[in-house]
């Protein structure tokens, strides 16, 4: 009897560098994308931001606010924070908001970017920036 040998190598095989728990991320990160409850907006905001940092140390600072939205934004601090994690979001009216960090967007040169949304989402969220946001049209 001879032996077969059968080929099993896909026919359009993955690079080593492939990672199926990322592409997994990517489609749910596509995904939350596709769902945005509010549109961003290309706007700056000073804000004071306080809670704990992944260290578990107390802190109160300064932080830069962007991609602004009705629900959150993203905002610029240098410290390292935990994703989960609840800060406390002050404006410059003295209005003041608990912050959920939803994911970390970027670091570079000792500056994180964190995504937050507000915790509560009442009048106090949907005007916290001093803006009207239109209507979100990526659900149509």
């Amino acid at each position: 009897m001879s032996q077969i040998r059968m080929n099993l190598k896909p026919a359009h095989p993955r690079p080593k560098s492939y990672r199926p728990d990322l592409a997994v991320n990517a489609s749910a990160i596509r995904s939350q994308i596709a769902k945005r409850r509010s549109n961003r907006m290309a706007l700056h905001a000073s804000v004071g931001l306080s809670g704990e940092d992944k260290k578990k140390c107390s802190f109160t600072m300064p932080a830069k606010a962007t991609k602004l939205n009705k629900h959150g934004a993203a905002v610029q601090l240098s410290r390292e924070l935990l994703v989960g994690s609840v800060v406390s979001v002050n404006n410059k009216q003295g209005t003041q908001l608990s912050a959920r960090v939803v994911a970390q967007l970027a670091a570079l040169g000792g500056v994180s970017t964190y995504a937050i949304e507000f915790v509560e989402q009442d009048e106090r969220a949907e005007t916290f920036w001093g803006i009207t946001f239109p209507p979100n049209t990526s659900n149509s």
